[in-house]
């Protein structure tokens, strides 16, 4: 049956780039997304799969029920863009002014569809059922997969898997590892307090700015001297404003920043240290730090069990030199809490276009990939479906 899928899924290829370059052209911001639900959910029902929409706000969950008794494995594809401008000079630019779809999204959505019709059109030969989770949101905290998790998208599922195409790894390729995958984030704000004087009288203030500055310098420590140097911790501050003129010392100061890690206990130890840091350094120069740390999601853990069922079938699909194993990453991904209900994984597909001067990293104003990949990937989510049931 495996090899039915896989030449259908080659025969509706086409099919999966105009799916593709349509939702490329009509993005829509995450949880704003209107019409693109309900375009994956007409599509799902044109195949004949059973669709429930609205799943936890905005999402879409199919289910392909077999005639056969098996596992029941689902597959998510995300389908949000981001707010950027889309600069690309191509055909199926995005339609909409300040809104893209940099992050592949849209092939996501793309290959998960083209597999959904393959695997409907042998339903009744299938053991077990195919689940497939459409979600919205996962570009903006809080996410969708946690409400569509407490709606219901995961009820009855014995594995989940999810795939994420990646426009600076080599085509051709699929990128696996074991364990922490993707960093968790907090995010950080702090407002540091002052008194405001005349520039050419520091004496008669409390510099803001200075205790800031002192703050800033201080956070670095907290991966230097707090953090087992074999763990890996990112504390970065990517945002400082103070003061509207050259010659008054400002009343107030304001750092932002992130906390990217994998460890949860590292993570605590992480946000209590700014928060100290912060709060003492600032008394000692006179001001006072109001810190506020916002969580974002969790760390991403592949269950190495799930993850083995993947690259067997990448192996079985395009041979052991194609699978590559990747190290952690700290980009975020809100699949983290799938992984947290259940047995799954989570992988890389290589997305990077032949021509070089055409590659740019995710989130870029010029990004796109190698539309080859959403074959890849609807071939690896049939694979791993197959396997999955031996």
């Amino acid at each position: 049956m495996k090899e039915v899928v896989l030449r259908k899924l080659e025969q509706t290829f086409s099919e999966m780039v105009e799916v593709r370059r349509h939702l490329h052209m009509h993005p829509e911001l995450s949880h704003k997304e209107i019409n693109t639900p309900a375009f994956i959910a007409n599509q799902l029902e044109a195949f004949g799969v059973e669709v429930k929409r609205g799943v936890g706000g905005r999402g879409v969950v199919g289910t392909i029920r077999g005639g056969k008794p098996g596992k029941t494995i689902a597959f998510r594809a995300d389908f949000d863009a981001l707010p950027i401008q889309d600069m690309k000079q191509v055909p199926y630019k995005s339609t909409v002014s300040g809104v893209m779809h940099a992050c592949g999204h849209d092939g996501h959505t793309a290959a998960l569809l083209g597999f959904a019709k393959a695997m409907m059109e042998i339903k009744n030969k299938l053991s077990g059922n195919v689940v497939l989770i459409h979600q919205f949101g996962e570009e903006l905290p809080p996410g969708g997969s946690r409400g569509m998790i407490k709606d219901g998208c995961l009820d009855g599922v014995d594995l989940v898997y999810g795939a994420h195409l990646q426009s600076k790894m080599d085509s051709g390729h699929v990128y696996v590892r074991d364990g922490y995958l993707q960093a968790s984030e907090d995010t950080i704000r702090i407002v540091v307090r002052g008194f405001g004087t005349h520039g050419a009288e520091p004496h008669n203030g409390v510099d803001p700015i200075l205790a800031a500055s002192h703050i800033m310098v201080a956070l670095q420590t907290i991966v230097s001297r707090n953090t087992d140097p074999l763990k890996e911790l990112v504390v970065s501050i990517g945002k400082f404003h103070a003061g509207e003129a050259d010659n008054v010392i400002p009343s107030e100061a304001v750092l932002e920043g992130t906390i990217r890690v994998f460890d949860p206990e590292l993570r605590n130890l992480a946000s209590r240290r700014v928060r100290e840091i912060a709060e003492n350094v600032a008394i000692g120069l006179g001001a006072i730090a109001e810190v506020t740390i916002k969580t974002g999601y969790d760390s991403l853990w592949n269950h190495p069990e799930a993850m083995e069922i993947v690259r067997h079938a990448a192996f079985d699909l395009y041979g052991e030199d194609a699978v590559m194993e990747t190290p952690p990453v700290m980009p975020v991904e809100d699949f983290s809490y799938y992984t947290q209900v259940l047995p799954g994984a989570f992988f890389f597909v290589g997305a990077k276009l032949q021509d070089e001067s055409l590659v740019f990293p995710h989130h870029h104003e010029q990004f796109d990939f190698d539309e080859n990949a959403m074959l890849m990937t609807a071939k690896l989510f049939a694979a791993i479906y197959f396997e999955a049931q031996k």
